[in-house]
């Protein structure tokens, strides 16, 4: 039988995160480091507007690019934050419908895409899928922004410089000058950069600046997951500066065709949530960061993380995947570094859970150290 499945498909692989899931699912209480969401359910005031939305009928199709008061209220947000006067604004099915939006509007065969390494996962895989090359800037040992690096990368083919701070694995985030020195190479080069600020609330020794701030074109994405533990529920938006509206409006057309719109009655809930303080649920996060470092930094190589909630650890011995199978071997589940990574020298740990459970894999870890 001659194959059937599209090449495309051969481009990625299934994802060594939700593997790792899976494998959760069949032990028996295991230390579940792998998995990057909270351990906090969805506040009880966004869970009822959730539910009066739901019980009042908002269950159809919402405009395609989000729910015209919900698109307002960001908006305005993004206005107080950011400064940009007229922003677009497009309600997206999580910050990785939004991912998929922007690749597909800008992305031709042969487009270049600077990404610094380690990187969330999704910008490899939609990229190599769509025919774009992916360039990465090695970010080793400390994980901070290579301004320079991203300056030597920059060829006429270069289409978009993708910024994840907070990051996701290595809980870094980049500084203000590293941003406007990035922000200056883009300008200089007229390129588009990505800011992909999902993790911005959970910053820890001090505001998470982004370069939105200093680069008007720059494609901003934003989610509710994370920040409001409504990972299931799937929201998030992306908002651009009045220069970039062709680009959205781009990502709406394509919107239409794919996830046609968001959830309509998270639409409603997610208006509740811009209101909502999350202050205490970020100290909570805080002081996890501060357990989990102190527990591991005297064994292990690992630059203290400033944000989000993921430690990206160096592995004892020349490879990290030896050690992630011994770790699982002990009920501990981490995730390998080349599942975020073109290295396997390191391991990603969430520390998105209870404190005895983090003292539990601190143990673990030591211990096979």
């Amino acid at each position: 039988m001659k194959n059937i499945i599209a090449d495309r498909a051969a481009l990625i692989d299934s994802s060594g995160i939700r593997k790792v899931f899976a494998l959760a699912a069949r032990l028996k209480d295991p230390v579940n480091f792998s998995i990057g969401q909270p351990d906090f359910d969805v506040p009880e005031p966004i869970k009822q507007a959730a539910i009066d939305a739901i019980r009042h009928g908002f269950n159809k199709y919402s405009q395609t690019a989000g729910d015209e008061q919900l698109i307002e209220k960001i908006a305005q947000k993004v206005t107080a934050e950011i400064g940009w006067k007229n922003p677009a604004v497009l309600v997206a099915s999580g910050v990785s419908g939004g991912l998929l939006l922007t690749f597909l509007a800008l992305i031709n065969p042969g487009d270049e895409v600077i990404i610094p390494d380690p990187y969330f996962v999704i910008y490899k895989h939609v990229i190599n899928m769509l025919g774009g090359k992916c360039v990465y800037i090695d970010t080793y040992p400390d994980f901070s922004l290579h301004p320079e690096k991203i300056q030597a990368a920059v060829t006429k083919k270069t289409k978009l410089i993708i910024v994840n701070s907070p990051c996701n694995p290595t809980g870094m985030v980049y500084s203000a000058d590293q941003l406007k020195a990035v922000a200056q190479i883009a300008r200089k080069n007229d390129i588009v950069v990505l800011s992909d600020d999902i993790y911005d609330i959970f910053s820890y020794d001090g505001p998470a600046e982004t370069i939105a701030k200093h680069y008007e074109k720059t494609i901003l994405l934003k989610g509710f997951s994370k920040t409001y533990a409504m990972t299931g529920w799937r929201m998030a938006y992306a908002a651009v500066h009045e220069s970039l509206k062709p680009i959205l409006e781009q990502m709406i057309k394509i919107q239409q065709y794919t996830f046609v719109c968001a959830p309509a009655p998270f639409q409603k809930a997610a208006e509740q949530a811009l209101d909502f303080n999350v202050t205490s649920y970020v100290e909570q996060y805080r002081k996890k960061r501060d357990l989990l470092y102190e527990g591991l930094k005297d064994k292990f190589e690992i630059p203290k993380p400033s944000g989000a909630f993921y430690a990206f650890v160096k592995a004892p011995g020349p490879a990290a995947t030896p050690f992630v199978e011994k770790a699982i071997k002990n009920n501990l589940l981490i995730i390998p570094g080349c599942v975020f990574s073109e290295r396997d020298t390191h391991f990603r740990i969430s520390y998105a859970t209870t404190d005895e459970k983090i003292r539990q894999g601190i143990d673990i870890l030591c211990s096979l150290a």
